[in-house]
């Protein structure tokens, strides 16, 4: 190689280096405001349900955090580079899809849409070559929402709150048959996917057991 080839070369190694410094900056706010929310939100076990409201509000100014992170990532990352560098970020990235996904259900009792958690994270659609959310990692903050409520549907009883199993266990069907139309080929998608269906045995048990002992309206009385 000449030596005109080898310092251009140098430099684009040297500018590699220099985002990669950057992101996992950025990266490392994320985590941490992502462990912030996973520890509010894990509080919704032991919370009764008139309680719920005042818990999901204090999750709240994380989600503004964190769109400061996102905002700071978009403005690092070069044009049509968003492939090379997503890695970094995708765990903090599903996390806080999961945490989105899960305030919104104990809110409304709905799915957000991609596009309603991009905009809760300020992600905006002018930076979809640098920083995006994209389909795989918002289906992946999807299945980690049904994992944690099939937990709450075990919790909810004890807290004496024997109806949220029945309208975790009709969302969560709901969920589940929107998944089996779309054609998954990543494969671990696939498997995590496949795993719903033990989070959905767990939920009908509960619902059995409850509606056995006479403790809730069954589910077909249930508004859908």
């Amino acid at each position: 190689m000449d030596v005109e080839n080898l310092e251009k070369i140098n430099g684009l190694l040297d500018a590699d280096v220099d985002i990669r410094e950057k992101i996992k900056d950025q990266v490392t706010e994320f985590d941490k405001r992502t462990r912030s929310l996973s520890g509010t939100l894990n509080r919704i076990h032991s919370t009764r349900s008139d309680q719920m409201a005042a818990l999901l509000d204090t999750a709240r100014p994380i989600f503004e955090s964190c769109r400061e992170t996102t905002t700071a990532l978009a403005a690092i990352i070069p044009p049509n580079q968003f492939w090379k560098w997503k890695d970094m970020w995708v765990n903090s990235l599903r996390n806080v899809v999961f945490s989105a996904t899960l305030v919104e259900y104990l809110h409304r009792g709905t799915l957000l849409s991609l596009q309603q958690v991009s905009e809760t994270l300020g992600i905006k659609p002018e930076w979809q070559d640098r920083f995006t959310l994209s389909v795989e990692d918002y289906l992946h903050g999807v299945i980690s929402l049904v994992n944690e409520l099939s937990r709450l549907a075990v919790n909810s009883v004890t807290l004496g709150d024997f109806e949220q199993p029945i309208k975790i266990s009709l969302f969560v069907k709901d969920v589940f048959a929107g998944f089996s139309m779309l054609n998954l080929k990543n494969d671990l998608l696939r498997r995590r996917y496949d795993s719903l269906k033990y989070d959905i045995k767990k939920i009908e048990e509960v619902v059995y057991d409850v509606s056995l002992r006479k403790l809730a309206p069954s589910a077909k009385e249930q508004p859908t």
